[in-house]
């Protein structure tokens, strides 16, 4: 039997296989009950990873270190943010069963330093938000969230514990701040926010900006921004023996929605990569655990105080870590489908 200290670090280094991302909000709250949990995919009719119930680094999603490895190509932010509108590319990406990883992103002169996702204007605030999981699925099958080792037992025990998260509303609070250059997502309140409601208690000690050459304090302030913009990268303790730091590796958004932000009804997309790098902070001598994920994103105005919305998490294996990387062939190993409802507080 292993002695407390050995537990906790083990329950510790579960959490890893969940933090991504928001979306890094599934792990946390895999922690907080004590087990190693993975990303629920439903394969064929309704399988559920509940939010809280997503594990494994199954998200390698346009990494810049790995960018040569991972991704065929390299976009300029204006050829994503073009590709991303002719045609619906990001329309599609919210109903597509087999989605690809999205190459990197080189930053323009002209946002090197100040590079972020911009929202719509009308996205300026704090909100209210329930996210409620609707679907959940598994489109290359359940043994790609059986952990880096592909383990069965493991992918149908994690399939089977989200299902009781499905069509369970969370609450919590986001909030999105004006820039000089646009709408930016509040990153140190909605990643402690996330985590926390997703977990079901406060679990984050603390959230902090890092510098990285695409989006930094330095710069921001050097072209007119201010000490309180959000930045890309973010680094998270937790009230636990671990952390976790995550960069932002691509982005793109649908320009039509700014030509109609002011008009209720109007629809933004926008999507964004993401690799996570969990470790425990002691001293345990376990490996990080990457993570690599896709958020795609779609807010509709619905008046000035209201918004619904559309919110899929995509999770790709990382070649580091997951024994099944090469089968996945940079296909999503999971997709995680939820409907936003927001009300504005201020």
């Amino acid at each position: 039997m292993l002695p407390p200290r050995s537990i906790h670090e083990s329950r510790m280094l579960k959490i890893g296989y969940f933090l991504l991302s928001v979306f890094v909000l599934q792990e946390v709250t895999a922690w907080s009950n004590g087990h190693h949990q993975q990303p629920k995919k439903k394969t064929t009719d309704s399988s559920t990873t509940a939010p809280s119930i997503i594990s494994r680094r199954q998200y390698i999603v346009i990494s810049a270190a790995g960018a040569s490895l991972l991704a065929p190509s390299i976009l300029t932010t204006a050829q994503a943010t073009a590709a991303a509108s002719e045609g619906g590319p990001l329309a599609r990406r919210l109903e597509q069963d087999i989605l690809l990883q999205q190459a990197p992103i080189v930053v323009g002169d002209n946002l090197n330093g100040v590079d972020n996702l911009f929202y719509p204007s009308y996205l300026a605030g704090t909100w209210d938000v329930t996210q409620t999981l609707i679907q959940s699925s598994t489109p290359l099958g359940p043994i790609y969230l059986g952990g880096p080792n592909g383990d069965k037992a493991i992918a149908e025990k994690a399939i089977a514990e989200s299902q009781a998260n499905l069509n369970r509303p969370v609450k919590l609070q986001l909030r999105y701040i004006s820039t000089k250059w646009g709408v930016a997502e509040d990153r140190l309140f909605n990643t402690k926010n996330r985590l926390d409601s997703f977990a079901g208690r406060s679990v984050v000690s603390n959230v902090a900006y890092n510098d990285v050459g695409s989006s930094n304090r330095a710069k921001v302030l050097e072209k007119g921004g201010s000490g309180n913009d959000p930045l890309l990268t973010t680094f998270v303790r937790f009230k636990g023996p671990a952390a976790q730091k995550t960069f932002v590796t691509s982005h793109a958004s649908d320009p039509i929605a700014n030509d109609t932000e002011n008009d209720n009804n109007s629809i933004w997309m926008g999507t964004e990569s993401q690799r996570s790098i969990f470790a425990l902070t002691n001293e345990n001598t376990a490996a990080p655990i990457f993570t690599d994920t896709e958020t795609v994103w779609q807010f509709q105005k619905l008046d000035k105080d209201s918004l619904k919305g559309r919110l899929r998490i995509a999770s790709y294996l990382n070649a580091q870590q997951d024994k099944l990387y090469f089968e996945s062939r940079n296909r999503a190993v999971s997709l995680l489908d939820y409907a936003l409802d927001m009300k504005r507080i201020d």
